[in-house]
């Protein structure tokens, strides 16, 4: 345990230097264990398992743009993202590990307790067993506070779920090397430096909000009195939990797409050549190779490929207040690889780049979050996205207030709900998508008495390119 998060940074900069990590690339041809199908063009592992790249063909969509088709990742098998929880003298402590991952920007990132697809913790690869896997798999021992089934990016994967688990122990645990207690008010701190909670747990802290003791809730008007009496089970809400699963299902309902899994080599728009695939205007992501060295890793060396987004991307809630307590403006968003096609979703979630100079097919209250003044913004933060698939996948997660004279009516694909509204969808798998999770997570660990300091919009936060 650490006194204060000064502390934790000593201990976080000890241990980035202790292991040594090392990542290049490596084209796709090249990689060991790795194969392109003669026939199909599929990447594929010698073992059967881990995951392909595919292709997958979609329309009917319903977005924008009505059909496309890209590379996918297939992987189908559930693996675990564990927080094990203890309290110390009453406070409820995390057991969090600085892990590498090989698509991390600074490589090393706060993940949680477990971080293992199922290949993985069952040792496909004949490394070390996973720490700590006892506490999450039956017959376990402890409490359990969450489990759920959840998606993970629904662009990029298809119907791909892991298991995020939050487990309270009583026993004594040892605690490895890389692995360390902090308390929620400790995280909710660290949750404010950009790239260093990873996604893996924020998404499993999403199912923590309500588990947190509230802050105080400051000033009568202020921001932080709104979002404590969002926070509240009583909360006045502008529809009521029923209203908002009906929403819900009638998106589902509505919900046309079609997909279906194709060889990788007859996708159209991309093409491989030198080493990597690519799509042919330079836009969306481009699939690559690299070799990653972690010492630290169950397995100390491995080759894999990667998806490298073009450019970073913008996920925002815009938040209103509605009589005093915080609203957030929800979307029933189409996920292309979805398991039930449709999840809750940010506000806004996309690349901008890819909407550069449009003007038709531009996603909905873009230009409200690109033109956001600093007044506006209350959290702002660069956050990686999943490591161990994602090559410098990098986001700007903003929480953007807009004033009471911000329309209530919405389009029929949004919904205004509070924010306890949305952490209880989260109990029940399937509903958000990780995106949301993430931010529903930044948001209910915001410090009462600390709104991210802000600047006006940089396009180049978002703008420059994530693969050279």
């Amino acid at each position: 345990m650490f006194s204060d998060t000064a502390e934790f940074h000593d201990w976080f900069t000890q241990r980035c230097r202790v292991n040594s990590y090392k990542v290049t690339k490596v084209p796709l041809d090249r990689l060991d264990g790795w194969s392109v199908e003669k026939d199909s063009g599929n990447l594929t592992h010698r073992s059967g398992r881990f995951f392909s790249v595919q292709g997958l063909d979609v329309t009917d969509s319903g977005r924008a743009v009505d059909a496309w088709q890209q590379p996918v990742i297939v992987q189908p098998e559930h693996g675990i993202l564990g927080i094990l929880v203890k309290e110390f003298d009453g406070v409820p402590h995390c057991l969090l590990q600085a892990k590498m991952e090989p698509g991390n920007i600074n490589l090393v990132q706060l993940s949680p307790t477990v971080q293992a697809t199922k290949s993985n913790y069952t040792r496909v690869h004949g490394g070390r067993p996973v720490a700590y896997l006892e506490h999450f798999v039956a017959p376990r021992t402890g409490r359990v506070l969450f489990d759920a089934l959840q998606s993970e990016q629904a662009s990029w994967f298809l119907a791909k779920r892991n298991r995020n688990m939050i487990v309270l122990t009583d026993e004594d645990v040892p605690v490895l090397d890389d692995f360390c207690w902090l308390s929620f008010d400790q995280i909710a701190e660290l949750l404010q430096i950009d790239d260093l909670v990873n996604m893996d747990t924020r998404t499993v802290l999403s199912g923590a909000v309500a588990l947190r003791p509230r802050p105080a809730a400051g000033e009568d008007g202020s921001f932080s009195a709104a979002l404590v009496d969002s926070l509240r089970p009583q909360a006045r809400s502008l529809h009521d939990t029923t209203d908002l699963l009906s929403w819900f299902t009638e998106a589902k309902g509505r919900a046309t797409l079609s997909r279906r899994l194709i060889p990788l080599s007859e996708v159209r728009d991309w093409s491989a050549a030198d080493g990597v695939i690519a799509h042919d205007e330079g836009r969306h992501f481009t699939v690559l190779g690299v070799a990653a060295e972690a010492p630290s890793r169950e397995v100390a060396g491995w080759t894999q490929p990667m998806f490298a987004p073009r450019s970073r991307g913008v996920i925002a809630f815009l938040v209103r207040r509605v009589a005093g307590v915080l609203h957030l403006l929800v979307q029933t968003r189409v996920e292309t690889g979805a398991l039930d096609r449709i999840e809750m979703a940010p506000t806004v979630q996309c690349q901008p780049a890819d909407y550069a100079g449009l003007r038709a097919g531009r996603p909905a209250f873009l230009d409200e979050v690109l033109s956001a003044s600093a007044r506006q913004i209350r959290f702002d933060a660069l956050q990686s996205e999943e490591g161990g698939r994602f090559y410098h996948a990098h986001s700007r997660y903003l929480l953007i207030e807009v004033d009471e004279d911000f329309p209530l009516e919405v389009p029929p694909e949004f919904a205004w709900m509070t924010v306890r509204q949305l952490m209880d969808f989260v109990r029940f798998g399937s509903h958000l998508n990780v995106e949301a999770r993430s931010l529903l997570t930044l948001l209910g660990f915001l410090p009462a008495d600390a709104q991210r300091a802000a600047t006006a919009f940089e396009p180049d936060r978002l703008l420059l390119p994530a693969v050279a």
